[in-house]
């Protein structure tokens, strides 16, 4: 496997410390934010994010990141001591994890027995990982998703959480099959993402059309499970955002029924896991497990959110070790075509003439002005060859517009690689980067 920033060549002149660790403990890590942090496995197993650490090699992790090395036998760990926080602790909910994977590996196991008989319909386990912002949802998720992938199966990961994006950038609903343990640093690979443009990173803006995209994200996933016995059988990991009050648990509610999902994964919320056992005790086949979040999980604010959604849409055009060269092209206002969906007054259908429908319609295409107005925003390139696929259309890639020259009708925008887009529609939504 390739480690991102792994290397056998010699640690770089600094302050480096052993930290010997007994059996089932982990090693709970903030980075600095100014410094990234090398470290490698001296000797023992131990895991990231259930991912195990090569022996020996350096490893590169960037600055903010935060994260946890686990070990089962014991293990020895060097590293720079330049870290924000470092320290060890030996009381996890590890082994109620590993018990969760266990069981899951049963229902493969059993799935994927009976899928030679045509009249069975048998699928694996659809989990669901739910619970407040900052709980360790993505945690598990990852874990859960590198021992299916250790095993020998590939798993699905949907991830549902447009305001942080572990698979593409924040505003976007998307899924990808996991076919190896994920990387500890580079995350979750995007050699075959599906990938729905929401375009704002709280669903109160537009949940009629966050709606809308997970149901068509469902779907197509479905199609492919009904031609793939493998897949069907590995099953799905789809995490969730931590927006779990009002129109939030209405929209896990949705998730839930949309994507069929088996097991509901709680993570440390007595309340909404008493709300959802309660609710889906209707449904003998869906399993509701309250599981206990780690210790190491470390509350982000409002700013730190901000920042670490900076630092994607960065790596998405400069590559997490700023490896990658995107491309800047000039086009004409008349090449492209901009929407955003939705918006706009909508009256009461109180006071509506008999029969009329609102006005405003939150899944209408709206077409947009090129104007000094898109300087800095973030835009997705549909795959949609008419307007009316756009909806039911995923995403091709990003651009961000780096410049408006109104009189000469040119727009600059930056894109990952050059030559033309694959179409002419673009969609716009909330989301910003300013370079810095």
């Amino acid at each position: 496997m390739a480690y991102g920033g792994a290397t056998s060549g010699p640690a770089a002149p600094a302050a480096m410390k052993q930290v010997k660790l007994e059996k089932e403990s982990e090693l709970r890590i903030e980075v600095s934010v100014n410094t990234s942090l090398r470290l490698r496995l001296l000797n023992g197993t131990a895991e990231v994010f259930g991912t195990e650490m090569p022996p020996e090699n350096w490893l590169i992790f960037p600055p903010r990141m935060k994260f946890a090395i686990f070990t089962w036998y014991g293990a020895t760990i060097e590293m720079q001591d330049n870290t924000e926080t470092d320290y060890v602790a030996d009381e996890t909910p590890m082994i109620s994890y590993v018990n969760v994977h266990a069981v899951l590996e049963g229902r493969r196991n059993r799935a994927k027995a009976s899928a030679s008989d045509p009249a069975d319909v048998s699928q694996g386990p659809r989990v669901i990982v739910v619970g407040p912002t900052d709980s360790g949802k993505s945690t598990l998720s990852r874990m859960l998703l590198s021992w299916a992938a250790k095993q020998g199966w590939k798993p699905t990961f949907v991830d549902l959480d447009i305001g942080q994006g572990s698979i593409t950038l924040p505003g976007c609903i998307a899924a990808t099959p996991i076919e190896m343990p994920i990387d500890p640093v580079e995350g979750i690979p995007l050699e075959m993402p599906l990938v729905y443009f929401y375009g704002h990173n709280t669903p109160t803006v537009n949940a009629d059309l966050y709606r809308v995209l997970v149901k068509e994200l469902a779907q197509i996933l479905e199609r492919q499970f009904t031609g793939n016995a493998e897949s069907r059988a590995a099953g799905m990991i789809i995490n969730t955002m931590g927006f779990i009050d009002g129109l939030g648990y209405d929209l896990l509610l949705h998730a839930i029924d949309t994507f069929q999902a088996t097991v509901v994964l709680v993570m440390g919320q007595d309340k909404l896991c008493s709300m959802l056992k309660d609710v889906l005790k209707q449904k003998p086949n869906v399993d509701v497990v309250k599981l206990q979040k780690s210790g190491g999980v470390v509350s982000r604010n409002s700013k730190f959110r901000a920042i670490a959604r900076n630092q994607r849409i960065r790596e998405y055009f400069y590559g997490l070790s700023n490896d990658l060269s995107p491309h800047s092209s000039i086009a004409n206002f008349s090449d492209l075509v901009i929407y955003r969906v939705g918006g706009g007054p909508q009256a009461p259908a109180s006071a509506l003439p008999i029969g009329a429908q609102p006005v405003a319609d939150p899944m209408r295409l709206v077409p947009v002005n090129i104007n000094r107005d898109l300087l800095n925003l973030v835009l997705a390139v549909s795959f949609a060859k008419e307007q009316d696929q756009i909806l039911s259309s995923n995403i091709a890639g990003f651009i961000w517009i780096t410049d408006i020259d109104i009189p000469r009708k040119k727009i600059t925008y930056l894109a990952p690689s050059g030559g033309e887009l694959p179409s002419k529609f673009l969609l716009m939504g909330s989301l910003t980067w300013i370079e810095t």
